[in-house]
């Protein structure tokens, strides 16, 4: 057992102050997380669009059969109701009355609040707490004690705590059980970078954590609420100095990384092996992502695809103005309204020579170059949209009146929905979105891997608990 590390009382049973990351769209299932609840720490299931299954145990494929986007929205809704409920009940089982079951909701997703208030009204008794980030939830507090659950925000600063207290939490207090700070830095998947923050330049955490703690206090929230230190987290001992320090008070650690690599990681083997080899630098932090968010995942053939399309791209005006004296005669067709600069014109043609025949509009007056293979795949992504996200900066679905953001589609983004589902059931790794840590390289050096092997949940949680 690790020095200091002491078991937490949530949920009216001890556990141990270790939790489970929740990782998105089937990253995290069931398995893991009932498994990791059996051994004793905090499981948490993903509701954002989890799987749900048929009578002989098969995975319900995520088939949207309506024509309008709002059709395929309430589809969508009732994938994501059944499918964590399933999840649930599932892990509910695995953890055998040990442990506990959180769920974990992303508030900008596609009807965050109507999954959320469905997968409660359906899981009374099974679920100890709801962790929730990906914007500003000030509903969360109000449906969590409305169904007699915990609530556990995301933020990455105390900055954003103190507004959702002063706006909403306060007034739910003692169903507050813990707030998670997440390293915008390090953390896998999306991460809450502000505008003033250089996303080049990680800042340390613990004056970040130091200071939420001191925003807690002033709201005359106890020490005896943890606050969960999320992002960058491999092994205890090097965290230390943050057990039984006055300054922090309780400490919670969350892992959301390793646990990908276990036995009962619900993620396809593929996706296992590419963890074991990557490299340091190797995660990228990138603002492709639909909702706007920066977020971290592989560097890997997709990510450079995107990469590779921005770079392809050069601003334009409508009429002739200043340097943008150069009318485009490459990508557009017939139309000449296009005025863009010398060496933008150079760059149009040269692109346009080696394949990248059609120029496409973003929001921002500027057009990309792709090939006509990759803006049929664009297209038909944008238009088989299921409005999964509140706002889409890719399809321009809103949750609103007119399912609009009110903005052009952008082509430099991609169907976030479409590559999570396929890299989780089995798609190519090297062209999808692949999630993962800035930490995840560690696993090609760390001894506990060593000989490619893959630890059961418990024999990781036992690891962990020596420090290591």
């Amino acid at each position: 057992m690790f020095k200091g590390l002491q078991p937490i009382l949530y949920g009216g049973r001890e556990v141990w102050p270790l939790v489970e990351g929740g990782k998105g769209v089937s990253a995290t299932n069931h398995a893991s997380s009932g498994a990791w609840a059996a051994a004793g720490g905090i499981g948490t299931v993903s509701a954002v669009n989890a799987d749900s299954y048929d009578p002989e145990g098969r995975i319900v494929p995520q088939v949207y059969h309506a024509l309008t986007r709002r059709e395929r929205h309430e589809e969508l809704v009732q994938y994501a109701i059944d499918g964590a409920v399933a999840q649930i009940e599932k892990a509910h089982d695995i953890a055998g009355g040990k442990g506990a079951i959180n769920i974990n909701v992303l508030w900008e997703m596609g009807g965050a609040q109507r999954v959320l208030e469905g997968v409660l009204e359906r899981t009374k008794g099974l679920v100890t707490g709801v962790t929730c980030g990906a914007g500003m939830p000030y509903k969360l507090s109000e449906i969590a004690a409305a169904h007699g659950v915990y609530y556990l925000p995301i933020i990455s600063s105390a900055r954003a705590f103190r507004a959702l207290w002063k706006r909403a939490y306060s007034k739910a207090a003692e169903w507050l059980a813990a707030v998670v700070y997440e390293d915008p830095w390090l953390a896998g998947g999306h991460n809450g970078l502000s505008n003033a923050e250089d996303p080049r330049k990680p800042q340390d955490p613990y004056p970040r954590v130091a200071e939420l703690r001191a925003t807690m206090r002033e709201g005359g929230i106890p020490d005896s609420v943890p606050i969960v230190m999320a992002g960058g987290v491999w092994r205890l001992d090097e965290w230390d100095n943050w057990i039984d320090n006055p300054e922090l008070g309780q400490i919670v650690f969350q892992f959301g990384t390793r646990p990908l690599l276990t036995q009962e990681s619900p993620i396809p083997p593929d996706w296992k092996a590419r963890l074991m080899n990557l490299e340091e630098g190797e995660i990228l932090l990138h603002r492709f992502s639909p909702t706007g968010f920066y977020s971290s995942a592989v560097r890997n053939p997709f990510l450079r695809w995107l990469e590779a399309r921005s770079e392809r791209q050069i601003a334009y005006t409508p009429h002739e103005v200043g340097d943008h004296a150069f009318q485009l005669d490459v990508g557009i067709g017939t139309k000449k309204n296009y005025w863009v600069t010398r060496g933008d014109l150079q760059h149009a043609r040269e692109w346009y020579g080696a394949g990248f025949t059609n120029a496409m509009k973003t929001p921002d007056d500027t057009l990309v170059f792709v090939t006509p293979e990759d803006e049929k795949i664009i297209r038909k992504d944008q238009a088989d949209c299921m409005g999964c996200l509140s706002q889409c900066a890719f399809s321009s679905w809103a949750d609103n009146e007119k399912n609009s953001t009110g903005r052009l589609a952008d082509p430099r983004s991609f169907c976030i929905q479409k590559t999570l589902q396929d890299i989780a059931h089995g798609g190519p790794v090297e062209q999808n979105l692949m999630f993962a840590g800035h930490a995840a390289f560690r696993f090609k050096s760390d001894p506990f891997y060593s000989n490619g092997f893959v630890p059961t949940v418990k024999q990781l949680v036992d690891r962990i608990l020596t420090g290591a």
